[in-house]
């Protein structure tokens, strides 16, 4: 039909040409992008890691991106690290009960209960500055519908084995000499770009969160970027 083709560059593999039919029977050409799933893995304990996953969120609002959340652990990727400090020795001893107990949440009743497990615990830990322990757990396992008999994990190892592969899965296609957050996301060709960070503080809203997304994936998805950093000056900023 005359006027109607699709000239090349309006053509996207991830998206489809959407627009309204004009007097002169042509489409005033607008991409529309699928929607894509970023995968980001999270330490409950780590406050930057939640700022960023705050960050990630809002991005959803902004931009065609869903935030799938997935459990690593700090105190699996600093075991044996005897140069540590005694106060962070103490911090990663204490740390094993909520990546436990997100493990299990996770393979009891699936991945997508992670969302609202970790908001809970985050609020719990970073916002009202609980002290982390049975009632914790108990508090935000409710709070995110969650059984609060899961909070059993937290002494156990039985979910240890699905705790270390689920760390491993996010961690391999970024090293082991970062922590969290780490986040795996389709670059602009559609393959895999796996990162750490950003480390933000505090998290952007709005907009502000889409343009830093953008800018993330520009400089993640450039064939041997490897490092942008300077001197981290400020606490984390739950605001």
């Amino acid at each position: 039909m005359p006027g109607l083709a699709v000239p090349q560059w309006a053509r996207s593999p991830r998206g489809h040409v959407a627009g309204a039919l004009v007097a002169d029977n042509t489409f005033p050409m607008t991409t529309i992008p699928e929607r894509v799933t970023a995968d980001m893995w999270f330490d409950p304990r780590c406050p930057w890691a939640w700022i960023t996953s705050r960050w990630l969120l809002e991005v959803e609002q902004v931009r065609p991106i869903d935030i799938r959340f997935h459990v690593m652990s700090l105190s699996v990727l600093n075991e044996g690290r005897d140069e540590l400090s005694e106060r962070y020795k103490e911090m990663l001893a204490n740390s094993w009960g909520p990546v436990r107990i997100a493990i299990a949440a996770e393979r009891k009743h699936g991945n997508g209960v992670l969302r609202d497990l970790y908001t809970a615990l985050g609020t719990r830990i970073h916002l009202e500055k609980q002290e982390v322990g049975r009632p914790l757990y108990e508090a935000a396992l409710a709070d995110a519908k969650l059984p609060v008999e899961l909070a059993d994990a937290a002494d156990t190892t039985e979910y240890d084995q699905a705790l270390r592969a689920s760390h491993d899965e996010g961690m391999k296609p970024v090293g082991l000499d970062v922590g969290t957050p780490v986040v795996h996301a389709p670059g602009p060709d559609g393959s895999q770009v796996a990162f750490f960070g950003p480390v933000i503080t505090p998290a952007p809203k709005g907009e502000a969160a889409g343009r830093l997304w953008d800018g993330v994936m520009l400089v993640a998805s450039t064939p041997g970027f490897y490092e942008l950093k300077r001197t981290r000056e400020a606490k984390p900023d739950f605001s």
